[in-house]
């Protein structure tokens, strides 16, 4: 289906595996526009609850944005190229459904910011994160000068922006940038049990879960606390809802249906 994607679903979990092993999975314009409709279908397949993103090969989840197809780039077509990307990591940040990366190896420039637009990161002792673009004369173009100070402080992301300094995957955990750290041998059987975990609670439940935490974050308390209330009412016009506190009560295991 495609040519630089991979992809297998594993009852409700999607696997979406970056396939261009032979240039370290980096990104390019064919690539971006195959992950773009990945991540629409995946939005739209409702026999799908979470995705797990990673990468083919041993080395690297994605080392970074294709330095060959940016390097003759003017200033406007930079800044297209910019917005192409920004555009597909905002679908995979914005996805209603749970995106989990599993970061095998480099994630590097727009790798690392692909990675910081999923809902949780899950790394392999052997990763190694970082944004690079400073010593290419560039800056981070797919958000990582908004995400990574979100995610780890404002004075931290300054200092990794800056320095373009790479870090293994105990630092990237230490400050928090990735959320767990794993055995290489063990790090996707382990993604997959968080992601089957996710995927057996109420769908509906998990994706306000989501739409709560992303919109709260973007505006004051008061306004979040509206926000969770609404969604957190709506919880009750659902059938998962009267399943699963039945199910509370009647000590038996609750039957999801996404309703």
């Amino acid at each position: 289906m495609y040519a630089n994607l991979l992809v297998e679903d594993r009852d409700a979990v999607r696997i979406l595996t970056i396939n261009r092993p032979e240039v370290l999975n980096a990104l390019n314009r064919d690539l971006l526009a195959e992950l773009k409709d990945a991540v629409e279908r995946f939005s739209a397949d409702e026999e799908v609850a979470v995705m797990v993103i990673t990468g083919a090969g041993d080395k690297a989840f994605i080392a970074g944005a294709d330095i060959g197809a940016q390097h003759l780039l003017n200033p406007e077509e930079g800044r297209q190229w910019g917005l192409l990307g920004h555009a597909v990591l905002r679908l995979i940040e914005t996805a209603e459904k749970p995106v989990i990366a599993a970061i095998n190896g480099f994630a590097l420039g727009g790798g690392c910011e692909l990675a910081m637009a999923c809902d949780i990161r899950l790394a392999s002792e052997k990763a190694r994160l970082g944004q690079p673009e400073v010593t290419l004369g560039i800056t981070p173009g797919y958000g990582g000068t908004q995400r990574l100070p979100r995610l780890v402080g404002e004075g931290k992301a300054k200092q990794l922006i800056f320095t373009g300094a790479m870090i293994p995957a105990a630092e990237a955990y230490r400050i928090g940038l990735v959320d767990e750290v794993y055995p290489h041998d063990e790090l996707m059987d382990l993604a997959l049990k968080m992601a089957a975990t996710i995927a057996a609670n109420a769908p509906v439940a998990v994706r306000y879960a989501k739409a709560q935490i992303e919109r709260g974050l973007q505006t004051d308390i008061e306004s979040a606390i509206a926000i969770e209330a609404g969604l957190f009412g709506l919880c009750f016009a659902t059938e998962d809802q009267k399943e699963g506190m039945g199910a509370f009560l009647e000590k038996r295991k609750a039957v999801f249906r996404g309703r």
